[in-house]
């Protein structure tokens, strides 16, 4: 029997207007649209039309972003993915919901109903908050620590997996004849009692198409990368540099390995968000009109809630203080994070504070490439074959024409070298991803 090659998957990564900061600001941009659902659905449609896995959607419960100078997402990511579902029929809907300001038993809820109502399409990307300001909307005086919010969310991801086992697949009966609609001695309480999180269930909903929604994770920490190898089915990353995304990669395989689990069930996508033109003097040059838009101000901002530190003292045309990356560490100390991905960037380029920006405006320390469709696709299939990637989370730099031209322009060479499907093979995310389907752990035992 032959077997089926390796195939690339790739997400769109929804960000309002686009995932440059100064994207709203583009002429060709349509900030007024982010609270519109048609703007979002004819994305979806887009992302459907060229056979995408999915779609993701990033979120959290404070606002973060500074409003005066960047739009931001106003609309909750389960309400805004259903109404994508209702417009699309194959495509994956991926959302962010916190393990630190949720309860078990709501956000499973959520997550089985955009299962059930998408046929199989859902995905929960696991966060435990990395901003303080979320706190106060919750009626707490402060945020977790970072080791308590990961002791938390490995409790929470357990109890909420056993939730979504509690029903057996053939617990529902519906037998009109008999009277029976369930069998209730293949529904479970799960008697969940950890240190954080209690939950008696059973579930209130049958097992959804997928068994339960693909898991998927983004956090690069040492406790990040624990997390991802004990149950991350996929997981968003971002990387400069083609040797930093290898030994990533290397680490997370093994590490789910240790797990007891296959290694190939464990998606590794990194973040590419591509300026593409007909050449590559033009896609740099598109690169520079963005880049010119850019309000100093708000990026000082977001650089420093990266750094923890203040840069008001630098001048914008002054070399970036090489001293204040010194406790970063490196990469390959299995504790990357994305201060060390901004260390990187000035070690290797020593930019000035306004270049610094300019690196980061494009995707926020994810991989920003300029350059012609067949550049793009170069790149994407060098990480994928070098054992970099599974394949990538596109983060164009501005909605909704850099999906169109990456989708028009780059997806048909993929397609055309066998890296990319031409036809949805199945309906759900995890056939999308090659994934199996769980089965119910009270039916195993």
């Amino acid at each position: 029997m032959t077997e089926e090659p390796r195939r690339l998957s790739l997400n769109a990564f929804i960000y309002p207007t686009g995932h440059h900061e100064a994207a709203w600001r583009h002429p060709d941009s349509r900030p007024e649209s982010v609270y519109d659902v048609r703007y979002f659905q004819d994305i979806g449609r887009t992302a459907e039309a060229a056979k995408l896995d999915g779609v993701f959607l990033a979120d959290g419960p404070a606002l973060r972003t500074d409003v005066r100078h960047n739009a931001t997402y106003g609309l909750e990511p389960i309400t805004l993915l259903t109404a994508i579902a209702s417009v699309t029929t194959h495509l994956g809907l991926i959302a962010t919901a916190s393990t630190t300001y949720y309860e078990p038993y709501n956000l499973a809820r959520l997550f089985s109903s955009l299962d059930h109502i998408s046929g199989g399409r859902a995905g929960w990307n696991i966060v435990t908050t990395g901003t303080d300001k979320a706190a106060a909307n919750f009626g707490l005086d402060a945020h977790p620590d970072h080791a308590q919010r990961y002791e938390r969310a490995r409790e929470f991801v357990d109890a909420v997996v056993k939730l979504w086992d509690s029903w057996e697949d053939d617990a529902l009966v519906v037998d009109k004849k008999t009277g029976v609609y369930a069998d209730v001695a293949k529904i479970h309480e799960i008697n969940y009692a950890g240190e954080h999180v209690k939950v008696r269930g059973p579930f209130g909903a049958a097992r959804s198409p997928q068994g339960y929604p693909v898991l998927v994770q983004a956090g690069s920490s040492n406790d990040g990368r624990s997390f991802a190898g004990q149950h991350a089915e996929a997981i968003f990353t971002a990387h400069q540099r083609l040797s930093d995304a290898q030994v990533f990669y290397k680490d997370i395989k093994n590490r789910a390995a240790e797990f007891g689990r296959n290694p190939d069930h464990v998606k590794i996508l990194p973040g590419i968000s591509p300026f593409i033109a007909d050449t590559e003097e033009q896609a740099h040059a598109l690169e520079r009109e963005f880049n010119e838009l850019t309000i100093p101000e708000y990026g000082l901002a977001q650089l420093e809630s990266i750094i923890g530190k203040s840069l008001r003292h630098v001048e914008l045309d002054a070399p970036v203080p090489q001293d204040l990356f010194d406790d970063a560490g490196d990469v390959a100390d299995n504790k990357a994070s994305r201060l060390q991905v901004v260390a990187g960037i000035v070690q290797r380029e020593k930019p000035t504070v306004r270049g610094l920006l300019h690196r980061l405006a494009g995707a926020r320390g994810h991989r920003v490439f300029a350059g012609t469709p067949e550049q793009v696709a170069d790149t994407i299939e060098e990480w994928f074959t070098q054992g970099a990637a599974d394949g990538f989370n596109v983060m164009p730099p501005q909605y909704p024409q850099g999906l169109e031209t990456f989708t028009t322009q780059v997806v048909p060479i993929l397609q055309e070298r066998g890296l990319f499907r031409t036809e949805y093979a199945g309906t759900t995310l995890r056939d999308h991803f090659g994934l199996p389907r769980p089965a119910s752990q009270y039916a195993r035992a």
